[in-house]
């Protein structure tokens, strides 16, 4: 049978476009679909407008301590149009570059939604209501994920916020409920805070931020209050109400019943995979609500089909999606590479946190071996000039063959998601200690706090006073 492409890519997000790129370096002849703009959520509407008011909210909190630079400012205003106006700028122009990649790659872009047909055809509705049927020798899904939306009674009150729609505010609510304190939630919930609208957390769980180690939520939660963001663990969201000042929230917690009045919510306890529509059901792919399922080289029940990114609910981050698009279309164009299960996770708060490997909490948890040690940004002297003294780095090693090799690496402090990444070169390649413990590390740096972290478990830590024996 001819086909029209050798690849067919449904979705051009980070997992798609990256897929339909390195494909056609390849030398496959690709075609990608998308039914709204290049970029999926990451560049539009996720990762990409998310850093950009991060970074006002970082500028803002920097003003409000301004004097200890010696610097004086006697007052500053928030300008909502020119910050909408710049997160828009930085999109347009990360989308454009994608699209540019696209046409110098010689990649036939398809601007429709995709429905599968059988496993190798897929028909393509455009906004005219025309269609078009498209085939491919191998088809990869890279469909992404949407907000999910909860079963609580006015969870679905008009003018609630999900993470797409409070990207787009036109003003500054004077409070903000953030129902889910995990990634997402706590983003928004810093960004917020920091712009000046009183911010509450409510999240079912006993902890926020529940799989990062919890060495640094422990130390993140006393700060985030000092910051003034109210939270609330182990709190169940039981209903919302519309009310005069904008909503009622009610919640059931270790106290009791609690009601929070706020001018806007935020609604944020999750994603969920993007499977509407696709036709999935017929040609026998399987599939449930955590996502589509797939095998240990991203393929699906039928042969030839696959999908990759937050679609397959492994793991919902941009990086990852493009990891898994690459290591897909090697395969298909019989380019064995290493496939790493090493992802790092960043999370955009103040204090910065990332991490990479297993937690300590984890090793406790499957009865593992480990040693641990911590190195304080306040003995670092990068962070003192800086004024970002808070926080720490956290490294865990295991003995492996007589080695101790590094498992896990946890970051809180200034510029944390930059510094992961000799963490995760060290835990993707098995390091043992030695190998960072004797490499120099440039002065004054942040970076000196791993490698001082990373030192303490030989007990050779110079900045680190020796622990009572």
């Amino acid at each position: 049978m001819n086909f029209d492409y050798d690849i067919v890519i449904i979705g051009g997000g980070p997992g798609g476009y990256v897929a339909a790129i390195r494909g056609a370096q390849l030398g496959a002849k690709v075609c990608l679909i998308e039914k709204e703009k290049l970029g999926g959520t990451c560049l539009n509407a996720g990762c990409i407008p998310t850093k950009a008011l991060y970074k006002n909210a970082e500028i803002i909190n920097t003003l409000k301590h301004i004097d200890e630079f010696g610097i004086g400012v006697s007052g500053f205003n928030i300008d909502v149009e020119k910050i909408q106006s710049r997160k828009q700028g930085v999109i347009d122009q990360l989308v454009g570059g994608i699209g540019q990649l696209v046409k110098s790659n010689n990649i036939d872009l398809v601007n429709g939604l995709a429905t599968l047909k059988d496993k190798n055809t897929i028909s393509v509705m455009f906004s005219d209501d025309t269609t078009r049927e498209i085939t491919g020798k191998n088809i990869i899904i890279a469909t992404g994920s949407a907000p999910s939306i909860p079963p609580i009674p006015g969870a679905d009150s008009e003018g609630l916020y999900t993470s797409n729609e409070i990207l787009n505010f036109d003003k500054l609510p004077e409070s903000l409920v953030v129902i889910g304190g995990g990634v997402i939630g706590m983003e928004f919930a810093c960004i917020f805070n920091a712009m000046g609208s009183k911010v509450t957390v409510m999240e079912f769980l006993p902890s926020i931020l529940a799989t990062v180690d919890s060495d640094l939520t422990k130390r993140l939660t006393p700060s985030l209050k000092k910051r003034g963001i109210d939270l609330n663990v182990s709190t169940g969201v039981t209903k919302i109400e519309k009310s005069a000042s904008g909503y009622t929230v009610f919640a059931e917690g270790k106290k009791g019943e609690i009601q929070v009045e706020a001018e806007k919510v935020l609604i944020a306890i999750g994603r969920k995979p993007l499977t509407d529509g696709l036709n999935l059901e017929s040609l026998g792919i399987e599939y449930d609500r955590k996502g589509i399922k797939v095998d240990e080289k991203f393929e699906t029940s039928i042969k030839g089909v696959y999908a990759i990114g937050d679609v397959n609910g492994k793991i919902m981050l941009a990086h990852a999606a493009s990891h898994q698009g690459e290591v897909v279309v090697e395969e298909i164009m019989g380019v064995h590479s290493k496939h790493s299960e090493v992802i790092p996770g960043c999370i955009f708060i103040f204090p910065e946190i990332s991490s990479v490997g297993i937690t300590e909490d984890e090793a406790k948890l499957k009865g593992i071996e480990y040693k641990t040690s911590k190195f304080m940004f306040g003995a670092n002297g990068k962070a003192l000039t800086l004024g970002e003294s808070e926080g720490m780095v956290k490294v865990i090693s295991q003995v492996v063959d007589g080695k101790n090799i590094i498992v896990g690496v946890h970051i809180m402090g200034p510029h944390a998601s930059d510094l992961i990444h000799e963490g995760v070169l060290a835990v993707s390649n098995e390091m043992d200690i030695e190998s960072i413990v004797s490499t120099v590390h440039a002065h004054p740096t942040l970076s000196e706090a791993f490698h001082e972290a990373t030192s303490g478990i030989l007990g050779r830590a110079i900045h680190l006073a020796p622990s009572r024996k």
